[in-house]
């Protein structure tokens, strides 16, 4: 853990050095490049090879496909309580997203011209869930939910396998609630490949959506252009911007909400004009680690990703924060509202002390799949029009054209493109 103050001669350079942060890896990048290229060339025969080598599962291409009765079967093995949970953080997504999707509009800006937009939702897109160290049934219902809302047809899901437990029963019971077509289990950087090119057993998808370790967000990242994608998420992480008015047991354990993912690349970061909040949040951040259960995971992000900063005020730390740009940021200040246009790139913004990054993992409404790294200054969360094809339209009568040729042959021939400028001149 450490602590940047103001008054160390060393301040500046150590904050610059937080704010750089690595978003990506040449050497992971190259890893990632490999799998991709392998799953590309063999297909489901290498797939085969990589789900022995990193997830110690023996399968075969019958296998891939998570079947109907296995479905049911662990549908069946959720408790009520579980399901119903389920089935809360589905409906709240689902309404969330009813309220943002795009449609239809047109226009008339001159007389005789009509122009507008029109969209239409994707065929088929994949959804990876990461497996690692925890079942993430929540990642499921921030992406499928969404797709499902969004009137996409076919929405495969990818999850590791496993090993000899099998996939968690609440994940596909979380799968089956949010309205997932297919699932297969396959993980990391060979799942994202089969679902981009497609193999003889695996469809390709038009889009992939959905977090991952930082082999996944690199993979993501060499397949730009292969297939559509929401945005390259990796590690978690979480900025806590408060002042004198925040509880530090509050900050601490927000702070800690993200360490426990376990690749050891998360980061949690404190800024506080109050020195006073900054030490005692400090000292409850360890009184809390100690009593966590994944402490290996937490260790490693106290060792190296936690950063206790001291700002000169709200103004400057809402600007540390900006920079910074942050998957979550939360305001526990007197006034977060007031502070919250300060902010201007983050992946999304928790308000008030009430308000725990958490309810936004699992149950507020919008998605979880975030930008991360530094990304969140060009990036957005998944929305639901990222589900969507836009198509622009334009329809000109006859006087309508004839009033703008001139302006379009000017144009063409200053492009030396006289075809284009005599496909408008020859309409008299």
């Amino acid at each position: 853990m450490e602590l940047l103050l103001r008054d160390t001669p060393d301040f500046s350079a150590r904050l610059q050095a937080m704010l750089s942060r690595e978003a990506f890896s040449p050497e992971i990048e190259r890893a990632a490049g490999r799998i991709l290229e392998e799953v590309r060339l063999r297909g489901d025969e290498a797939i085969c090879q990589y789900a022995r080598e990193f997830d110690r599962t023996e399968l075969t291409p019958e296998r891939f496909l998570v079947t109907e009765e296995e479905i049911l079967q662990a549908c069946g093995r959720v408790s009520p309580e579980d399901r119903e949970a389920i089935d809360l953080a589905v409906a709240h997504i689902q309404d969330f997203y009813s309220r943002t999707l795009p449609r239809d509009w047109k226009y008339s800006p001159r007389p005789g011209v009509t122009l507008g937009e029109q969209f239409h939702p994707l065929d088929r897109v994949g959804c990876y869930v990461p497996g690692g160290t925890a079942p993430l049934v929540s990642t499921v219902c921030h992406t499928v939910a969404i797709a499902r809302t969004a009137g996409v047809k076919e929405i495969l899901v990818c999850t590791p396998p496993g090993g000899e437990r099998g996939i968690h029963p609440a994940l596909l019971y979380a799968c089956r609630a949010a309205g997932a077509t297919a699932v297969y289990r396959l993980g990391g950087v060979y799942a994202v490949a089969a679902m981009a090119y497609g193999t003889k057993t695996i469809p390709a998808v038009e889009k992939i959506c959905g977090p991952g370790n930082a082999y996944v967000a690199a993979a993501k990242r060499a397949l730009y252009g292969t297939v559509a994608l929401d945005l390259v998420a990796g590690p978690s992480e979480i900025l806590v911007l408060a002042d004198d008015a925040a509880n530090p047991a509050y900050v601490a354990a927000d702070v800690l909400s993200q360490a426990e993912h376990g690749s050891g690349r998360e980061q949690a970061v404190l800024v506080s004009p109050s020195r006073r909040l900054l030490e005692a949040a400090r000292e409850e951040i360890l009184r809390q680690a100690a009593a966590l259960g994944r402490q290996e995971c937490v260790q490693k992000v106290l060792d190296h990703g936690v950063f206790l900063v001291e700002a000169k005020d709200l103004e400057e730390a809402a600007r540390i924060a900006s920079q910074y740009a942050p998957e979550h940021l939360e305001l526990q200040v007197a006034d977060p509202w007031a502070l919250a246009p300060k902010i201007t790139a983050a992946g999304a913004v928790f308000l008030g002390a009430y308000t725990p990054e958490p309810v936004g993992d699992y149950v507020a409404g919008p998605s979880h799949v975030l930008p991360t790294g530094g990304t969140a200054r060009f990036f957005n969360g998944l929305t639901g029009d990222a589900f969507f094809r836009r198509t622009s339209l334009i329809s000109y009568d006859r006087e309508a054209l004839l009033k703008e040729q001139p302006a379009l042959a000017r144009l063409t021939a200053a492009e030396g493109l006289d075809a284009h400028g005599n496909s408008a001149a020859i309409r008299k």
